[in-house]
């Protein structure tokens, strides 16, 4: 499994959000260039990246942030936010983003999706964010009357490059990871899923890798890191298979 720490922007900062609600964003940086090179140094070869304010307007916001993330680092960066149409697709591509996630426009266009991976092969991410398993939209504040496993299904003969899972009522809220939602997710459908909202700890990072075994293809951390729950060097270690534990 790969370990991804997250940065999320909001208004050019990296911040974190309890439960995607944007008046609870508590700001942990200002220089996501800065933060970037610590999770390079750190051993990541991936970071997961949202551009919040992007994901509520439909368009990208964060631009200057995200180009300064391209900037200081050679990790694989995979983008989310306000990804909508083919040349926001291409463009995100052509400055080095290593796959774009879809999320809203993966439930109201899926034809965007499948066009993308074919154009795209290996390059494109579809994110699925559950309320009570049903997937949210548009910043997730619009709940659908599709399920997770409805909506996975859809593309699983697209080429879709991997599924990033997220349960909101856990996101940014220390509760631990929704491992039983993520793991049946993962039986279910034959794309790649990365587990995301509410790995807190070390100990969430063991239990996930343990009920998971090679079925997840990596797990995204990102309040737990900033408040150094979650040493990032002890959980690439951990997940790559080196560690017979970890600390924290």
């Amino acid at each position: 499994m790969i370990f991804l720490p997250a940065i999320d922007l909001k208004d050019g900062q990296c911040v974190r959000l309890v439960k995607g609600e944007m008046d609870q964003a508590t700001v942990f940086g200002d220089d996501p260039g800065a933060q970037a090179r610590l999770f390079a140094e750190a051993g990541c070869t991936w970071l997961h990246v949202v551009d919040l304010n992007g994901a509520f307007e439909g368009r990208p916001v964060n631009g200057g942030a995200v180009d300064a993330i391209l900037a200081a680092t050679d990790m694989s960066i995979e983008l989310g936010g306000g990804i909508r149409d083919l040349a926001t697709i291409k463009m995100w591509l052509d400055k080095g983003v290593a796959r774009v996630i879809l999320g809203t426009v993966a439930l109201k266009n899926p034809d965007l999706v499948r066009l993308a991976c074919r154009d795209f092969p290996g390059r494109i991410a579809v994110g699925i964010d559950a309320r009570d398993d049903f997937v949210a939209v548009e910043g997730w504040v619009q709940t659908s009357e599709i399920t997770v496993l409805d909506l996975a299904k859809k593309f699983e003969d697209s080429g879709v490059a991997a599924v990033i899972y997220t349960d909101i009522e856990r996101d940014g809220a220390m509760q631990g990871p929704n491992i039983e939602a993520t793991i049946a997710l993962a039986k279910s459908v034959t794309i790649p899923i990365i587990a995301s909202g509410g790995v807190s700890s070390m100990a969430d990072l063991r239990v996930l890798q343990d009920a998971a075994g090679d079925l997840l293809e990596g797990a995204i951390s990102g309040r737990a890191v900033y408040d150094g729950r979650i040493n990032v060097s002890a959980a690439v270690e951990l997940l790559q298979g080196n560690l017979p534990g970890g600390e924290n």
